[in-house]
């Protein structure tokens, strides 16, 4: 059995390929592929058209393996969710070789300028679109998605909406990748369900960066405006829980805050924009948490928020006597901090506490109890609207406790 070349092609046609490679092309007794790709070669005798039926393709590939080697064309790379790997499977290795082309992917990347080494790839050519739910739910900086005539451009954007994740995204669409008629464009989510777009055509999701707010309200930033860490984007004190929480604290102007497990800020910040002269003292215990929390405060405007990068409760000691904490979990720790926090608020101080799990709640509470001091908790059940086809659904945030205490003067 002769040699079987696959050589991946662009939508530049023959033009785009290096000048061996036309040469194999023209040299090789028969030429398969799609009407798409033999378009290039019209006239040419020893075609075999690829149909909807590839077994039977298949078949016609193998005799006439038998006779002559065989060149067949397919697009971009043929080993990057192209027939490369059912070739595989038919043939084996011994049998093929491969001549990619650039893939879409690559192209698309290159378009938009966008390094694409860590995107997260994903098929919806005659697929669901479940794995792209799978592919948002960590919300990588870059999704590429391979489109199709059903899961178009439109389709992923009102799907992107319908998840709404907590980091927007914004949409490029590169159509016709390589073509004279080649189109790249960047847009929201919102414009492009309303477009219809070239085709073929790969759909890159970027992650959109923090957005700088032309002005602020008194208290409720919202989650888009703080820069967040990003491997773990949607890790912070979500609005509704943050808002609800600074009422709880009740602050004052001039009062001292500590912000225990700051993470990005967003609460240390809502704190120290409502107590003027005050300081808020934001504990964060990596290297990252820091830096966020401090470009946070520049790109908003506060100054009077002190990063220390300490693990609770050692640092707590050096601090000054607050009025106010903000402890966000605690972790292993939450008794020991419990112990600083108590020692150091002053008489009549608020402390509030947010807890993912139960256990720490209860084990809060039985401690601080214990002290004397006065406990209440609330129990957040929160879910946000999202926009379906015709209408509106709600998806939830994860459910979180707030601990409110005071102690006693």
């Amino acid at each position: 059995m002769h040699l079987l070349s696959i050589v991946g092609i662009g939508a530049d046609g023959p033009r785009g390929l290096s000048a061996d490679t036309q040469a194999l092309i023209a040299q090789s007794p028969v030429i398969a592929g799609s009407a798409e790709q033999l378009r290039w070669w019209p006239g040419r005798s020893g075609r075999i058209e690829m149909g909807a039926d590839l077994a039977a393709f298949f078949a016609q590939l193998e005799q006439a393996l038998t006779e002559a080697p065989v060149v067949l064309v397919a697009t971009g790379d043929p080993l990057y969710f192209g027939i490369g790997r059912l070739v595989l499977e038919r043939f084996g290795r011994e049998q093929v070789r491969f001549m990619p082309h650039l893939s879409s992917v690559q192209l698309a990347c290159s378009r938009a300028k966008l390094p694409w080494q860590e995107a997260a790839v994903v098929s919806a050519h005659g697929r669901s679109l479940e794995k792209l739910g799978e592919a948002l739910r960590p919300l990588p900086e870059l999704v590429a998605v391979l489109t199709d005539p059903v899961n178009t451009p439109a389709r992923i954007a009102r799907f992107v909406l319908d998840l709404a994740p907590v980091t927007p995204y914004r949409l490029w669409v590169c159509a016709r990748l390589g073509a004279e008629d080649e189109q790249v464009e960047c847009l929201g989510c919102e414009q492009a369900c309303e477009r219809d777009f070239g085709e073929p055509n790969v759909v890159l999701l970027e992650r959109a960066p923090a957005r700088t707010p032309a002005s602020l309200p008194a208290v409720g930033i919202f989650d888009d405006h703080f820069v967040t860490f990003s491997d773990k984007p949607g890790l912070m004190t979500k609005y509704e829980v943050r808002v609800l929480a600074i009422a709880y604290l009740q602050l004052e102007r001039g009062q001292v805050c500590w912000d225990i497990g700051s993470g990005t800020g967003s609460v240390a910040i809502e704190m120290a924009r409502l107590i003027g002269g005050g300081s808020v003292y934001a504990i964060e215990k990596t290297e990252a948490g820091c830096l966020l929390i401090e470009a946070n405060c520049a790109r908003l405007g506060v100054c009077n928020v002190r990063v220390r990068r300490a693990r609770a409760p050692e640092v707590l000691a050096e601090l000054p006597a607050p009025d106010r904490i903000f402890l966000g979990g605690g972790g292993r720790q939450l008794v020991a901090i419990l112990e600083a926090c108590t020692a150091g608020l002053r008489p009549g101080g608020i402390l509030v506490a947010s807890f993912a799990g139960l256990e720490q709640l209860v084990s809060a509470q039985a401690y601080l109890l214990k002290q004397g001091w006065s406990v209440q908790y609330t129990h957040l059940q929160i879910a946000r609207s999202a926009s379906l086809a015709s209408g509106s659904r709600l998806v939830p945030l994860n459910p979180v406790f707030l601990l409110r205490s005071t102690r006693p003067l």
